[in-house]
């Protein structure tokens, strides 16, 4: 088991399989939090149970959740240390991959070391997501560079990777970009992907990234700054939530929830004036029927039991992305800090 080997090497991973109860309407929420120095994390995700990371100053590392440790590192012999927004993983390898111009790419590497498969460097340059369809197909998404919008493509497990060029992408929009908020704003399910973007759009591919068509969502409002879907997730390949907001302006309610039931192709604007502001990230609660759904920023941690109809706050605790191991179970990232989430009923 390549992965085991060559970043355990660096970090060291342990497997934990989760199991999906019934589905819950949470009262409220326990959180543990592990300190994290400095770091500013942005981008986590399960991998065999364990939870691994990217922030800045290069950091890289793994929460092991059987005993709540930490192991981490650092890429070194750098100009000038990266910030990290974006991981992802295959069942061979983890990924990592930083915001601004250089743009860098890392696998783990046969030798146990971090090893850069994909670098950029031109004005403008800035990426703001990364995940994979399979072991294979895997895809990355950055702001707007030439006149459209920057997409990134593998097709043999994050070795090599391709930049769409624009011809071959919908017409670009003036500075479109996407916000590299939670690693949130992409979603695969099966050979379907899904991103959002700064200016309320929401891109599609049905081949694994090789095609792509663009809709609008309805979260959007030019009158506000920094507006746009920040996140995404869909519970199965028709019903889905785009969550948006400013977070130069967290508290305002309107145009920035909204919900497909067909794909992406259409969105309705849901819980207007009755929602909890800007977030960063949403994510369904596994075993909730798709009727679960955390939505987590700065201003906090909400919860909708109807699908994104009706929220209540459960925390005001500030993180910026969460991940769920089990219906009850989740991890969450965010200034100086890990922390577990244990939602009850």
């Amino acid at each position: 088991m390549k992965p085991l080997l060559s970043l355990g090497v660096a970090l060291l991973l342990l497997s934990c399989q989760p199991k999906e109860p019934s589905t819950p309407v949470f009262k409220g929420v326990k959180i543990d939090p592990i300190a994290m120095d400095s770091l500013s994390i942005r981008a986590i995700e399960l991998m065999e149970g364990n939870l691994v990371f990217a922030a800045n100053y290069s950091r890289f590392g793994m929460l092991q959740t059987r005993d709540m440790t930490v192991k981490s590192n650092a890429i070194k012999g750098l100009a000038k240390p990266l910030e990290f927004r974006a991981v992802a993983h295959t069942s061979r390898d983890f990924f990592m991959l930083s915001v601004e111009n250089p743009a860098m790419l890392y696998k783990t590497g046969d030798q146990g070391q971090m090893e850069l498969v994909y670098s950029e460097e031109a004005d403008g340059v800035f990426y703001d997501a990364l995940t994979f369809f399979d072991n294979q197909y895997g895809i990355a998404v950055g702001d707007a560079v030439g006149g459209c919008l920057s997409l990134l493509r593998t097709t043999d497990g994050g070795q090599n990777w391709i930049k769409i060029p624009c011809e071959e992408l919908p017409e670009g929009i003036a500075d479109e970009g996407a916000y590299a908020a939670s690693n949130t704003n992409i979603k695969t399910i099966g050979s379907e992907a899904w991103v959002a973007t700064t200016a309320g759009n929401m891109y599609y591919s049905a081949d694994f990234g090789a095609h792509w068509t663009r809709f609008q969502t309805a979260v959007q409002n030019e009158s506000i700054e920094a507006y746009g879907v920040y996140s995404i997730d869909f519970w199965n390949a028709k019903e889905g939530i785009a969550y948006g907001g400013s977070f130069l302006s967290p508290e305002d309610q309107s145009a920035n929830i909204a919900l497909t039931y067909d794909g992406g192709k259409r969105w309705e604007l849901v819980a207007q004036g009755a929602n909890p502001g800007y977030k960063s990230c949403v994510q369904y609660v596994p075993g909730t029927k798709g009727q679960g759904i955390v939505a987590i920023g700065f201003t906090g941690i909400s919860y909708s039991s109807d699908g994104g109809l009706h929220w209540k706050t459960l925390s005001e605790e500030p993180f910026y992305t969460i991940r769920f191991q089990d219906t009850h179970t989740a991890y969450a990232a965010g200034k100086g800090r890990i922390a577990r989430l244990e939602f009850y009923e």
